[in-house]
C-alpha cells in the first residue's frame, strides 16, 4: 500500500507563483512513475505532468509547457509541481498519482494507468 498526501495549495492571484508537494508514504520502493493531474469544477480530470522514477524523464501537458515544472526527491520520497505565472484558468484541485506495478520506462496522461491518488489540494488563482 502506498499513501499519498499532497500539501501547498492555497489561494493566490494571477501571475503569482505556489510549488505543490505530494508526499509519499508506505511500500514507497514500489513506486515508479508519479503524475499530477487536476480537476476544476464541473470539467474532467486533465492531465499535468508526469515524471519518471529516477526524475530524469518527465512528461507534461502541451498546454502546460514552459509555466510548470515537475520534479521528484526520492530520499524524501516527494514528488513537487512548480506552478508559474499562474492563471485564473488554473484554478482546480490538484492530485498527485503513482504507479506501483512495472511500467518500464513509460509516462502516462491517462489517469486509469494510475493506481494510487492523494486526496487533492486546492489551488484557487483570483484574477
Amino acid at each position: 500500500q502506498v499513501q499519498l498526501v499532497e500539501s501547498g495549495g492555497g489561494l493566490v492571484q494571477a501571475g503569482d507563483s505556489l510549488r505543490l508537494s505530494c508526499a509519499a508514504s508506505g511500500h514507497t520502493g514500489s513506486i515508479s512513475p508519479m503524475g499530477w493531474f487536476r480537476q476544476a469544477p464541473g470539467k474532467e480530470r486533465e492531465f499535468v505532468a508526469a515524471i519518471s522514477r529516477s526524475g530524469g524523464n518527465t512528461y507534461y501537458a502541451d498546454s502546460l509547457k514552459g509555466r510548470f515544472t515537475i520534479s521528484r526527491d526520492n530520499a524524501k520520497n516527494t514528488v513537487y509541481l512548480q506552478m508559474n505565472s499562474l492563471k485564473p484558468e488554473d484554478t482546480a484541485v490538484y492530485y498527485c498519482a503513482a504507479i506501483t506495478y512495472d511500467a518500464g520506462r513509460r509516462l502516462f496522461a491517462n489517469a486509469y494507468e494510475y493506481n494510487y491518488w492523494g486526496q487533492g489540494t486546492q489551488v484557487t488563482v483570483s484574477s
